[in-house]
C-alpha cells in the first residue's frame, strides 16, 4: 500500500474502500471483512450511510490492529452547532467502537460551516480526531472556514472522475496543500463503457476500473472505490504494478468533461 502525507503530517492510504449504500448488517460485515482481507486499510463511511455500527463490528473482529487502519466518517448537514457536532462524533465513536477517528469530514457545505469547523479543530487538539477535512466543498466554502479559523482542511473529498475532473478545484487544492480525494471514481460503473477508456485499458491489459484508479493516483488524487464483490475489491486495489504514460494520461484528461448524462444523480449540486 502507498500513502500520502497530509498537510498536518498524518499519513493516509492512497486508496481506500468506500461503503456508501452498503447498509444490510450481514452484507456490511462481509464486505468489510473481504476488503480488509484483500488489503484495504482506509475505510470510508459517514453518519448518513447508516452503517457505522456494522463497520465497527467488522473492524473489531477482523484481526487487523486499529493502529493499522485509517477510518473516515462525516458529519451530516443537520449538524449545525458545537453541541450537535460533539454528540455526532461521540455517537460515531461508539458505533465504530474506537476512541479516535483518523479523519472527520463535513459531508456537505452548510451555513454552519464555521462553527462546525471550529468544533472539529477542538476535537483535533484533544486527539479525538487525527485529521479534519471537508467533502463536496468548492473554493469559496474552503476560503470561508480558513479565513474564520486559520486552519486549512487536510482533505477535500469530492466527486471526481474522467467526465467530471474539476480542474479549477484540483488546482486550488494543490496550491493550498489540500489532499483531493475522489468519490464515485468509476461513475457508478458508467465509465466502464467509454471508448477512450476501454481502448486504453486493453492497451495496458487492465480493467477500465484499474485504469481510472491508476489515473487518479498518478495525479496525486486519493480514491475510494466501492464494490460489494470481493474479486473486484482485489482488482481495484491491484493498481501499483503498471504506470500510465504521459501521452495516455493526457488522452484521459481529454475525455469529454461536459457530458452531463454521466453525472452522478446523487450529487446535491452544492
Amino acid at each position: 500500500m502507498q500513502f500520502v502525507t497530509l498537510n498536518d503530517g498524518n499519513k493516509m492510504p492512497i486508496i481506500g474502500y468506500g461503503t456508501y449504500k452498503i447498509t444490510e448488517r450481514n452484507e456490511t460485515r462481509r464486505c468489510l471483512a473481504d476488503a480488509l482481507e484483500v488489503g484495504y486499510r482506509l475505510i470510508d463511511t459517514a453518519t448518513f450511510y447508516h452503517n457505522e455500527a456494522e463497520i465497527g463490528d467488522a473492524i473489531c473482529c477482523c484481526g487487523v490492529a486499529r493502529k493499522e487502519l485509517f477510518v473516515t466518517t462525516k458529519l451530516w448537514t443537520d449538524i449545525d452547532t458545537r453541541d450537535k457536532t460533539l454528540k455526532s462524533v461521540d455517537d460515531s465513536l461508539k458505533k465504530l467502537k474506537t476512541d479516535y477517528l483518523d479523519l472527520l469530514l463535513i459531508h456537505w457545505p452548510t451555513p454552519a460551516n464555521v462553527v462546525v469547523w471550529q468544533t472539529m479543530l477542538e476535537l483535533q487538539r484533544q486527539g479525538i480526531v487525527k485529521s479534519v477535512g471537508t467533502s463536496n466543498f468548492k473554493e469559496h466554502h474552503i476560503d470561508e472556514i480558513v479565513q474564520a479559523c486559520g486552519v486549512t482542511p487536510a482533505v477535500n473529498q469530492v466527486e471526481f472522475h474522467p467526465i467530471f475532473q474539476q480542474a479549477e478545484l484540483q488546482r486550488y487544492c494543490k496550491a493550498n496543500r489540500i489532499q483531493l480525494q475522489a468519490w464515485s471514481p468509476l461513475m457508478r460503473n458508467k465509465a466502464l463503457t467509454i471508448d477512450t477508456l476501454t481502448q486504453l485499458a486493453d492497451k495496458y491489459n487492465v480493467s477500465v476500473a484499474q485504469l481510472i484508479l491508476r489515473w487518479d493516483i498518478q495525479q496525486g488524487i486519493t480514491t475510494i472505490p466501492k464494490t460489494t464483490n470481493k474479486g473486484r475489491m482485489a482488482e481495484n486495489i491491484d493498481i501499483f504494478r503498471f504506470e500510465i504514460s504521459k501521452e495516455d494520461m493526457q488522452a484521459i484528461q481529454l475525455v469529454d468533461q461536459n457530458a452531463r448524462q454521466y453525472r452522478d444523480p446523487d450529487n446535491h449540486g452544492f
